[in-house]
């Protein structure tokens, strides 16, 4: 029987959450339509732990067509209705409103920046922020770089994009490297690069 590995503690032992600390969390994406979803999730977290978006984010993805900005950004009334209806996600009308907010403003960041990946990105100069905590205490909850980015996307008309929700969204993107020194994926995750 192999060695057990190491992780960062805050997964625990549920295996969904397991999953998503080995195989995703902290792993660079830069697809447009990934990073919708990042912002779109961790809005809907907003209040709520991490485990409970995860264990509905199949519902979200289905509900709100995949996350294509394009698409989310044309729902009405109607459409907003049928969402408050679906026990399957987190039925808050000013999270889903935000969501359909935020897919408009994603499309306007596409159009003067050519993606939302290049927009996003230049908060860390294009390149993962490689962080050395040794403890989950070390780790801030949001930094420099997080504010800058929930200013700047709040002044844009973003809601649900304060500067800790910014940060949990730079960890989870890749653009932070903050698995703790002792987990296995902190090595791992040290040798991406921006392709």
């Amino acid at each position: 029987m192999g060695r057990k590995k190491t992780r960062c503690t805050w997964c625990g032992e549920d295996p969904l959450y397991v999953a998503y600390h080995d195989e995703e969390w902290g792993v660079p994406v830069h697809d447009d339509r990934r990073l919708f979803e990042k912002i779109a999730l961790e809005g809907a977290q907003a209040g709520l732990s991490w485990i409970t978006i995860l264990r509905k984010r199949e519902n979200y993805r289905k509900a709100f067509d995949h996350f294509d900005p394009a698409r989310v950004a044309r729902y009405g009334e109607k459409r907003i209705e049928r969402l408050l209806g679906n026990a399957g996600i987190v039925r808050n009308r000013r999270k889903i409103e935000s969501a359909i907010r935020n897919a408009k403003e994603v499309l306007r960041i596409q159009e003067a920046f050519g993606s939302l990946d290049a927009f996003l990105w230049k908060y860390v100069d294009f390149e993962p922020k490689q962080n050395a905590w040794k403890t989950l205490s070390e780790i801030p909850a949001q930094t420099k770089e997080s504010e800058a980015m929930s200013k700047d996307l709040k002044k844009r008309g973003f809601s649900f994009v304060g500067p800790t929700i910014c940060y949990a969204f730079m960890q989870s993107v890749g653009m932070v490297n903050d698995h703790t020194t002792d987990c296995f994926r902190y090595k791992e995750l040290k040798r991406y690069k921006q392709a």
